[in-house]
């Protein structure tokens, strides 16, 4: 007879099918190689069968390893999905809490209003995580998502609390007589997410006035601060800057939907419970900015032949 099998088995199995390899899956459940490769060896001496066949590419799963991945899977979720289900019964809110966004919308709007919230709430502690892509809050990756989009995902939950307007900026100090088209422009990358704001760029310059293309739009505000070039930004980023100026109104066409989210397992803990009524309140107040509606000191005249 085989050996019972530990749920840490399934879990080392399935975390080298997912990384192909022994290192990166010790690395990834925060054991060291060797024990790894000893209890890899453990239980395919349990099982009596080969899990891998190993190849200087990397460690190819076999059948029976599959088999084991794909119940790893199903244990990790009712795991996770048992772990939501639990916490979502706190009363008072408190425990740590974890969101995610990106940079821009940390640094350009949310900060503040985590200041207040940590003053309302002291017995939540707060871990952000900052990037640029989506986050699994299925597999807690995250409990909350404040996300740029126009198609959150079907799997979570929350509310649409503002349209987060784009316009063209240069610098304030630019010669209003020269063309558009005749500058220099920076663009975001597709890659960023951003593809309409870099498709936006193409359709009005010549490729080669495209001097400069960045994954980050705290990046490209900062270029086109530096006067790199002109370029594309959300106005609550290049509001708020006094050393820029509109060159377009709000283009209607970048328009992106800014959503607060989170797993439906999770919307009624207390801790996550209250941060989406504070930060819905408090990004209600920014409206006007965030959608483009906040006057300007100045908006150049300018010219498009």
């Amino acid at each position: 007879m085989t050996a019972a099998l530990a749920w840490d088995d399934f879990r080392l199995v399935k975390a080298i099918s997912d990384q192909r390899g022994l290192t990166q899956a010790a690395e990834r459940l925060g054991i060291n190689h060797s024990t790894a490769f000893r209890r890899l060896g453990q239980i395919e001496t349990a099982l009596r069968t080969p899990l891998f066949e190993r190849h200087r590419t990397g460690y190819v799963p076999t059948p029976a390893a599959e088999e084991m991945t794909r119940i790893a899977a199903r244990m990790e979720e009712d795991v996770l999905a048992f772990t939501r289900r639990i916490e979502g019964q706190g009363l008072s809110p408190a425990g740590e809490l974890r969101i995610t966004t990106a940079a821009s919308l940390l640094t350009g709007l949310l900060t503040p209003i985590l200041a207040a919230f940590c003053a309302r709430c002291p017995e939540v502690r707060l871990d952000v995580v900052v990037s640029e892509q989506a986050l699994n809050l299925a597999k807690r990756d995250a409990d909350v998502a404040l996300r740029a989009t126009n198609d959150p995902p079907d799997t979570l939950v929350g509310r649409r609390l503002a349209t987060i307007a784009w316009a063209l900026y240069g610098r304030a100090d630019r010669d209003g007589g020269v063309p558009l088209a005749a500058e220099r422009w920076v663009s975001p990358a597709a890659r960023l997410g951003a593809a309409a704001a870099a498709r936006y760029v193409q359709e009005r310059t010549d490729p080669a006035r495209i001097v400069l293309r960045l994954d980050t739009v705290q990046g490209l505000a900062d270029a086109v601060e530096s006067g790199i070039g002109i370029g594309p930004l959300p106005c609550v980023i290049g509001d708020r800057r006094p050393g820029l100026v509109r060159l377009s109104g709000p283009e209607p066409d970048l328009d992106a939907g800014l959503w607060l989210l989170t797993h439906p397992d999770l919307r009624r803990a207390a801790r996550v419970r209250a941060f989406l009524d504070f930060v819905g309140s408090a990004i209600a107040r920014e409206r006007d900015l965030i959608e483009g509606r906040l006057p300007r000191q100045r908006t150049e005249t300018i010219s498009t032949s």
